[in-house]
């Protein structure tokens, strides 16, 4: 079982930056792939980025390409969440999650193939 803690949220002024974490806990962090997603208030959950086992393989969903970077370092079981260029649409609760992919490099954005999640946390842009 994989236990998943984010933080780095908080209020950020549009244009501005935000750095999240995500530490997982327990010694097969770099067995899973590692994908991130947020959910707005009044709208459903939705996927962000992901990435690989070995964090050579990246998703991004479009709405934030190019705005934002993923890594991981499986010595820490942590993987990072940086946004720039932010604007107050990106205000949401930011989950990460957790994928045993189905082959070494494959990377999934349907939240239902993630087995493991954290709890949030809040990233509020004002403009």
């Amino acid at each position: 079982q994989v236990q998943l803690v984010e933080s780095g949220g908080g209020a950020v002024q549009a244009g501005g930056s935000v750095r999240l974490s995500c530490a997982a806990s327990g010694s097969t962090f770099s067995t899973y792939a590692m994908g991130w997603f947020r959910q707005a208030p009044g709208k459903e959950r939705e996927f962000v980025v992901a990435i690989s086992r070995d964090g050579t393989r990246t998703i991004y969903a479009d709405s934030v390409k190019g705005r934002l970077n993923i890594s991981r370092d499986n010595a820490k079981n942590t993987v990072y969440l940086q946004i720039i260029s932010l604007k107050p649409e990106d205000t949401a609760v930011y989950y990460c999650a957790a994928n045993r992919p189905h082959t070494y490099y494959s990377l999934t954005a349907r939240s239902g193939e993630y087995e493991y999640w954290g709890q949030g946390t809040q990233v509020t842009v004002s403009s």
